[in-house]
């Protein structure tokens, strides 16, 4: 790992556990074991830096269902809510949380249009839609219609984990998402 990606492991690691709030670059460098200066070099300032922090993130979320993908591939009986139960639970993992705060403070950031943020809304929908609608074909659901489901699946499970993150209430939590997947036509 380069001395690039080595420090924007730790920047994101250190936004995780305490958000972007009143984020200085000299605080923030004093916080990672660095310079403002090496923080400027690599990404260019803090509005660089959070545009990296966001794709970096969105890499990181996209290979994971790319690994999941994999998982379920290597068990074709699986069933598709069962598919679905294992995506949420990945997703619900309390290691994940601080990434996922950050994740919902980002954007609700770029909603308000706060510098260096705002690239973070480019395909915050749309970057999930093809893969998602790719596993919802594969589970049953017609081609013509995958794409609706795809963007209703990606709602609920962002909504129910902000709602996770907020209030702490994991069965309840979980009780909803088994709902949403009871009621698709295929149980996925």
């Amino acid at each position: 790992m380069e001395a690039r990606d080595r420090l924007l492991a730790a920047v994101i690691d250190e936004l995780a556990g305490k958000g972007i709030g009143d984020l200085s670059l000299r605080g923030l460098a004093a916080a990672v074991g660095t310079s403002h200066r090496m923080l400027i070099y690599h990404f260019g300032g803090k509005e660089g830096l959070l545009i990296e922090v966001v794709r970096t993130m969105e890499e990181r979320q996209r290979a994971a269902l790319a690994d999941l993908e994999r998982e379920l591939d290597a068990d074709p009986g699986l069933s598709p809510a069962d598919a679905f139960r294992r995506f949420w639970q990945r997703l619900a993992d309390p290691a994940l949380w601080p990434a996922e705060r950050l994740f919902f403070e980002l954007y609700g950031q770029a909603l308000q249009g706060r510098p260096g943020t705002t690239p973070f809304l480019d395909g915050i929908v749309d970057n999930w839609l093809d893969p998602l609608t790719s596993s919802i074909i594969r589970y049953g659901i017609p081609a013509d219609q995958a794409r609706t489901h795809a963007r209703l699946g990606l709602a609920v499970t962002r909504g129910l984990l902000l709602d996770l993150l907020a209030t702490g209430a994991r069965a309840e939590v979980d009780a909803a998402m088994e709902r949403f997947i009871a009621a698709y036509p295929t149980g996925v």
